[in-house]
């Protein structure tokens, strides 16, 4: 919960110093970058919460892998290691990019389902949840074999659980409950 809030306040902090700059939006892409890279990269993620690496090894590990950072981002790097919170970097950069997010009215919607979400399909998702947010929205999509089939629906606190997995727990319930 500490490196929660820790993370919020550094991406906080990061937002209104590039958004001072007039390079939010490059920043953001950029912690887009860095989240998905050591989200998919078990080693890189290993090698920024191992007690066993240095914290400077840690950075000159992260300045190779993003060389062409902006200058703000670099800044993250050097006060996340001279603070001793390099090991959370993906979490500022997750909390940045929904800060930016916020800050331009764009609400992210996530659709998990149990095959990958067709073109056609996640337009109809993109134009139902604006109709019903009346804000911007930006499709994330998971897949998760385990819902069967159907989809989950989840915008900022709300949540619509139209899975067979939820269904047959219903029903199962009902069935217990006779």
């Amino acid at each position: 919960m500490a490196g929660a809030r820790a993370a919020i306040r550094y991406a906080k902090a990061v937002l209104s110093l590039a958004s001072d700059r007039n390079t939010a939006e490059a920043v953001n892409e950029e912690m887009k970058l860095i989240a998905s890279t050591i989200a998919e990269n078990k080693d890189l993620s290993d090698a920024l919460q191992s007690p066993v690496l240095s914290a400077s090894l840690k950075k000159s590990v992260l300045l190779e892998v993003f060389k062409n950072a902006d200058k703000t981002t670099l800044g993250l790097i050097d006060t996340l290691v001279v603070n001793n919170r390099i090991t959370m970097i993906a979490d500022v950069a997750v909390k940045y990019n929904q800060l930016f997010d916020t800050s331009r009215g764009i609400e992210v919607a996530t659709v998990t389902t149990a095959i990958a979400l067709t073109d056609a399909l996640k337009q109809k998702v993109l134009a139902k949840a604006k109709e019903l947010t009346g804000k911007d929205i930006e499709v994330q999509s998971i897949v998760d074999e385990s819902i069967l089939g159907g989809f989950i629906l989840r915008i900022g606190d709300l949540q619509y659980n139209a899975s067979i997995a939820n269904q047959l727990s219903k029903l199962k319930k009902e069935f217990t409950l006779n």
